[in-house]
C-alpha cells in the first residue's frame, strides 16, 4: 500500500514545496485548496507536480464538507498516512488591534483554527479506526507568530497560538496509536504572501533580525516535513520545531 499525504494550501508557497518534496520521496499527494480560478501560474504549478499529485477543491473553513473531501481523497488515493495542515490566511487588514473588526477575527480564526482543527480531527478518527503498515503523522504549519506578538495582526497571532496548543493536544491524544504530531513554526519565508513586504524586511534581515541573515525558503520547511512523514522523528512526538533561521531565539 502506498503512502498518501494530504497537503492543505498545496497549490503554492510552502504547501507546494511540501507536496513536491513528498512526491519526490514516493508519496502520493492530495493537494487541497480553494479553486485556482484558472490562474495559469497555479494551474501550471499543479501540473508540474506530476501524476502522483491529485487536486481537490475545498474551503478549509467549510467544516461540514470535510467528510465528503476525505471520502473523495480515499476513493482516489487510499487511506491517508500524512496530513500537512498548512492552509491559512493572514490578517485581512494590518492595523491597530484596538480597531480590529469582528468579521476579520472570524475569518482568520475560521480558517486557521476552526477549519484546521476539524480537518485534523476527521483525519485522526480515520487513522485511529484503520491501522496502517506505514508510519502516520500530522504536521501543523503554524508560525513564529504563535509566540512573537504583533499588535497589527492580533487575530493572526491568536490563531497561530491556538494552533500551537492544537498540535500539543493531538500529539497527546494520538501518541498511544503510534501517530506522530508535530508543529513547525516558519519565520520570515519568501512566498507570494510575503512579497509585498520583501523590500521592508530584506535590509532588516541582513542587519541581524534573522541570525541566519537570509530569507527562509519554502524548501526549508518541506525538508523537515519529509523527515517527519518518513518517521525519522517519531520519538520526538509533540515537538515544536522553529524553522526561522534563529529569529525566535531570545536575545539581549
Amino acid at each position: 500500500m502506498s503512502r498518501t499525504a494530504l497537503v492543505t494550501g498545496g497549490q503554492q508557497g510552502i504547501g507546494f514545496a511540501v507536496a513536491k518534496e513528498l512526491i519526490g520521496a514516493g508519496f502520493q499527494a492530495a493537494v487541497v485548496s480553494l479553486p485556482p480560478d484558472d490562474d495559469p501560474k497555479v494551474l501550471s504549478a499543479l501540473s508540474a507536480l506530476g501524476p502522483k499529485a491529485h487536486y481537490f477543491q475545498h474551503d478549509i473553513a467549510d467544516v461540514d464538507r470535510i467528510p465528503a473531501l476525505l471520502d473523495r481523497v480515499e476513493k482516489a488515493l487510499g487511506p491517508l498516512t500524512t496530513l500537512v495542515s498548512n492552509a491559512g490566511v493572514g490578517a485581512p487588514v494590518r492595523g491597530d488591534m484596538l480597531d480590529l473588526a469582528p468579521d476579520n477575527w472570524d475569518h482568520v480564526l475560521g480558517v486557521n483554527l476552526r477549519g484546521a482543527f476539524f480537518l485534523a480531527q476527521a483525519v485522526a478518527k480515520r487513522m485511529v479506526k484503520s491501522p496502517s503498515e506505514h508510519y502516520r503523522s500530522i504536521a501543523f504549519i503554524t508560525s513564529v507568530s504563535a509566540q512573537m506578538a504583533s499588535t497589527t495582526r492580533a487575530e493572526y497571532c491568536i490563531s497561530k497560538a491556538g494552533a500551537s496548543m492544537m498540535s500539543d493536544l493531538f500529539a497527546l491524544r494520538l501518541a498511544p496509536h503510534g501517530i506522530g504530531v508535530f508543529e513547525l513554526r516558519p519565520g520570515i519565508i519568501a512566498t507570494d504572501m510575503t512579497a509585498a513586504v520583501r523590500d521592508e524586511y530584506t535590509p532588516r534581515i541582513e542587519n541581524g533580525l534573522v541570525p541566519a541573515e537570509r530569507w527562509g525558503e519554502p524548501q526549508d520547511i518541506a525538508e523537515i516535513v519529509l523527515a517527519i512523514a518518513n518517521g525519522q522523528m517519531r520519538f520526538a512526538n509533540g515537538a515544536c520545531i522553529p524553522v526561522d533561521g534563529g529569529l525566535s531565539i531570545p536575545r539581549l
